[in-house]
């Protein structure tokens, strides 16, 4: 069964091959099946249990992260003795007190750094020296062969397990302690860990006491890490698609964990290492009970939430650091650990984020400093980051990268043949099927926005979603009736109950669209894509306000969403007028040609690439090049006789104001197959012809003014 999620992927065994999700709602499969619910994002959104689980299969067939979206080269793994450190020390600027953070073990005059001792600020003891030393037996199960790396739990060391095929395995310090109580209560309280089982998480095996210190027994997982990664390409930071590619195909591993009830704490480039063509986080050592008020945390500046120390870990805590990761991954990112530690530099400090506004706001909402409008989870973090990743994609070669969203319909008109944008087109988000009225709603099919309140009134239960299509109704009802009063009056209502919910600004910005508010929409619009920045409709109705506002800013928006998603043929019109409007012939034709030939909308974007090409305009007159253009364009055109007479007939009346003015115009102007220039006898004649069959299909007053303008067209004969 092909997985529904935006990707390329099949079913197998309740989950996703590619992307590692489980099924998308209502999808069954032969094992399990899932129904998250379809409301997701919110302006203000609340903190909980997570919806998803996740898994994937670790086949290497798979070359491809994000969903199937990105190439990523495997990385093969060494022998795991060359990992070990010729020489186990910590070099002295990194030694800091683990109590106060201040420096400890720094050198003095000629006095070299100490690797022991006492903190000279708080009195702390320190020891940067490796507890294990190759050959020592740990549990009597263990053989050490080195040390790996410095931690914040101490080293990390290489060992084999002599007990199972001398497998190679890690150990990292679990507490550094003489207590003995203490450590065997550390102990039993990370047994769980051992009951964590993802192909996205490094496996826990066992966890063993020696000489009164406690360590986690791992799978040892050769490759490269992500910090490892920044350090090659310094000072360059990773490519956006990257990052999102590498950060998505772990981000099933955090479903896992928070469905049952676990935070990881302490997620940074570190902890999420490339294993041939996987990705996995490696260090369990900071995981929490999300209901465990008494254990350590463990987090590192720069990542941590803000309200860490005084909320605790939660769901919320670790999208932070997710966000974080994906912004230190990204930039040159200076000073997050001190002046940033808490927030983002402007969108205009770093060209990556001006290139892409939608990855700029994906880490905003990540990083609010509010936990409660952060991404409720991890799978609707997902959600969008795969949709800003196609966004990211598609403006970096320019080929589309179209997927069915979730949350919106489609837009409900496409045959292009207005020229100027309408509210009405825009799409409408999608019912929440968790919601109790939801098969009420699906009755529904009236379009009349009267019949549609009158049915309404006689809803089962009065839900968010019934409250949200009333609303719509009384803005269509509205318009029509030129009254608003009471879609304003509704719209009101559910401000005040439920205006943290995205869709309420959106169905306001179409309030305030109807209204000609053109400032409030933007704002209302605006909202919506900070909730949903992977989301192409919000950047439409941008777009679109903006346009209609006059304002040339509308291209943008326009240009992403037609490039992501050419299924979006208003995008393309949009943008295709407003690059007419600036004078851009060749602009606007390549825009209307990103329809697809498979679309609705097809022809009436071909008829529209024509009129571009030869209408007037005050700044970008029709020259012979586009004038011939247009007229191999007519050519190829299937649509009806009168229609193909009246595009014929414009490209010929700037033809004929062409060669009145001594312009020399080529043959093809009248067809492909005439050949030499063009005379005004020539052309005189062609417009006639044109206006002939466009007076056959007429009927009136009509049909009598296209016969006079042959009549006038006609060049002058003798019979």
């Amino acid at each position: 069964m092909k997985c529904e999620r935006d990707c390329p992927g099949t079913i197998e065994d309740g989950y996703c091959d590619t992307c590692g999700m489980a099924p998308a709602a209502g999808v069954k499969t032969a094992t399990r099946a899932t129904a998250p619910s379809q409301r997701t994002a919110a302006l203000s959104t609340r903190t909980g249990g997570s919806g998803r689980t996740g898994s994937s299969r670790t086949g290497s067939r798979r070359r491809r992260f994000g969903g199937g979206l990105v190439d990523v080269v495997p990385i093969v793994q060494a022998d795991p003795a060359t990992a070990v450190m010729a020489k186990a020390e910590v070099p002295e600027e990194k030694r800091y007190c683990a109590k106060c953070g201040n420096p400890v073990g720094r050198a003095r005059g000629d006095r070299e750094g100490r690797t022991s001792g006492f903190c000279p600020s708080c009195g702390e003891g320190f020891n940067f020296t490796p507890k294990l030393v190759k050959g020592d037996l740990v549990g009597g199960q263990y053989e050490v062969v080195g040390a790996l790396a410095h931690g914040g739990l101490g080293w990390i060391y290489l060992a084999v397990d002599k007990n199972v095929s001398d497998r190679w395995v890690v150990l990292k310090g679990l507490l550094n302690s003489g207590d003995e109580d203490a450590l065997a209560a550390a102990v039993a309280e990370r047994r769980f860990l051992a009951e964590v089982e993802h192909p996205a998480i490094v496996k826990i095996y066992n966890f063993v006491e020696h000489d009164g210190a406690g360590y986690i027994v791992m799978e040892y997982v050769g490759g490269q890490s992500l910090k490892d990664m920044l350090k090659k390409r310094r000072p360059e930071p990773l490519p956006v698609d990257q990052a999102l590619a590498f950060v998505l195909e772990i981000m099933p591993a955090f479903g896992y964990l928070h469905d049952r009830g676990l935070i990881f704490c302490d997620f940074k480039p570190d902890n999420v290492i490339q294993s041939g063509d996987q990705m996995k986080l490696i260090d369990l050592g900071g995981v929490v009970h999300i209901d465990d008020m008494d254990a350590a945390l463990y987090g590192t500046v720069g990542y941590q939430a803000p309200e860490m120390a005084t909320d605790g870990p939660s769901i919320a805590s670790d999208i932070f650091t997710i966000g974080r990761t994906l912004a230190v991954l990204t930039t040159d990112f200076r000073g997050y650990q001190s002046t940033f530690k808490d927030s983002l530099p402007e969108r205009g400090e770093f060209e990556v984020y001006q290139r892409y506004e939608s990855f700029y706001r994906l880490l905003q909402r990540a990083t609010m400093l509010s936990p409660a409008e952060r991404f409720v989870d991890s799978g609707e973090m997902t959600d969008q980051m795969l949709g800003v990743l196609r966004q990211v994609l598609a403006a970096a070669d320019g080929k589309p990268r179209p997927s069915t969203s979730r949350l919106f319909t489609g837009e409900l008109r496409t045959d292009l043949k207005a020229d100027l944008p309408r509210w009405q087109d825009l799409p409408t988000p999608m019912i929440d099927l968790t919601d109790p009225a939801a098969a009420f709603l699906a009755s529904v099919t009236v379009t009349d926005p009267a019949e549609v309140l009158a049915l309404l009134a006689n809803a089962p239960e009065d839900t968010v979603e019934v409250r949200l299509r009333e609303l719509r109704a009384h803005i269509d009802l509205g318009v029509r009736d030129n009254d608003l009063g009471p879609a304003a009056a509704k719209r009101d209502e559910l401000l005040a109950s439920d205006g943290a919910d995205w869709r309420v600004a959106w169905y306001d910005g179409l309030l305030a669209l109807a209204n000609e508010r053109y400032d409030q929409a933007r704002q209302r619009f605006d909202a919506v894509y900070s909730a949903l920045p992977g989301e192409l409709a919000p950047q439409l109705a941008i777009g679109l306000t903006l346009e209609l506002a006059g304002d040339p800013a509308a291209a943008g928006y326009y240009d992403v969403v037609s490039r992501t998603d050419p299924a979006y043929t208003t995008a393309a019109a949009g943008l295709a007028r407003c690059r007419l409007g600036a004078g851009d012939r060749s602009g606007a034709v390549e825009a209307y040609n990103r329809v697809p030939g498979t679309s609705s909308a097809y022809r009436s974007s071909q008829v529209g690439a024509v009129r571009a090409l030869v209408r007037a305009h005050p700044s970008a007159a029709a020259d012979v090049t586009s004038l011939a253009a247009a007229a191999a364009l007519i050519e190829r055109l299937e649509i009806e006789a009168a229609q193909l007479a009246a595009l014929r007939a414009e490209l010929l009346e700037q033809a004929l104001q062409s060669v009145t003015s001594g312009r020399a115009l080529p043959a093809a102007v009248l067809g492909p197959t005439r050949s030499g220039e063009v005379r005004e006898r020539d052309v005189r004649f062609a417009l006639e012809t044109a206006y002939r069959e466009m007076a056959q299909a007429a009927h009136g007053p009509e049909r009598i003014r296209l016969v006079d303008l042959a009549n006038a067209s006609r060049p002058r004969t003798r019979t």
